[in-house]
């Protein structure tokens, strides 16, 4: 199958490449930067230097290679206000749609969030309401609507990413806001998932049907509950517990994906805190 993935040199996207490629594909990666296109023939994909956010060029560089699929992995998580993520799932989203719908192409594979649900008590599933007054709300449901849009859009609806080159890894923004103790244990949800898990879902996804699916670990779990675990495995003191909170958030479930037949190698962040 001849892929061409969007974001192929970000965080998941240098995990994807090299799944896609040892399966047998026939991989296209774009990048903004053209330090990157070296990793990408290095894993055996053709780099493709092309900004999404220029939708001629976009255009254009997705006719010449007329893909089978497009996988979207576009992410700018140097953004702490949203507003770049949101730039680029509403307009480079919408970019990456219409030149793949120009080229013939009937498949797409988004990344998405899980943890935007509407909070409550019960694991959220694909068909529940998304929170309105999100900060990310508005990129994250232009990017399904503009997917849904297609023969066959597939949207994964990631967890809290965690492993290497993460916000959670040991040299990430968290890790940092845990040691200087701005990040506290409170008894907000969390659902995980760790970067190899979700690259593998993609693989697994060229076979899904349409339509929206979580991929997070097994195990929701509240800050209280997973933060001495995470400072354990980053070497720094356990915050103190608050005394009195109220729950926010939700927990998410995997239930669909693992109908799918999805199972994450790392089930819990209990055992994939060792792999940051």
């Amino acid at each position: 199958m001849k892929i061409l993935v969007a974001g192929a040199a970000g965080v998941i996207g240098r995990r994807l490449v090299p799944l896609l490629v040892a399966a047998g594909h026939d991989v296209t990666g774009t990048t903004r930067r053209t330090e990157r296109a070296r990793f990408l023939q290095e894993a055996g994909a053709r780099p493709l230097v092309v900004d999404v956010l220029d939708a001629e060029a976009l255009r254009a560089a997705v006719a010449a290679e007329r893909p089978d699929v497009v996988v979207h992995q576009l992410t700018d998580l140097a953004a702490n206000d949203f507003e770049a993520n949101n730039r680029l799932r509403i307009e480079g989203t919408r970019n990456l749609v219409e030149a793949a719908r120009a080229a013939g192409v009937e498949t797409v594979i988004a990344q998405s969030i899980a943890w935007l649900y509407v909070s409550g008590e019960a694991p959220a599933v694909e068909g529940d309401p998304l929170d309105r007054n999100a900060p990310p709300y508005p990129g994250v449901s232009a990017l399904e609507e503009a997917v849904r849009t297609m023969p066959h859009g597939v949207v994964l609806r990631y967890g809290a990413f965690y492993g290497p080159g993460t916000w959670y890894a040991p040299d990430g923004a968290i890790a940092e806001r845990v040691r200087s103790r701005d990040l506290k244990p409170t008894p907000a949800w969390t659902s995980f998932i760790h970067v190899d898990d979700a690259a593998a879902a993609v693989v697994d996804a060229l076979e899904w049907p349409a339509g929206a699916v979580n991929i997070v670990d097994d195990e929701p779990a509240q800050a209280t509950e997973w933060m001495p675990v995470y400072c354990e495995a980053i070497g720094v003191p356990v915050p103190p517990l608050p005394r009195h909170a109220a729950a926010t958030g939700r927990p998410i479930s995997n239930a669909k994906a693992r109908e799918l037949g999805w199972k994450p190698r790392f089930a819990s962040w209990r055992t994939g805190f060792s792999h940051l």
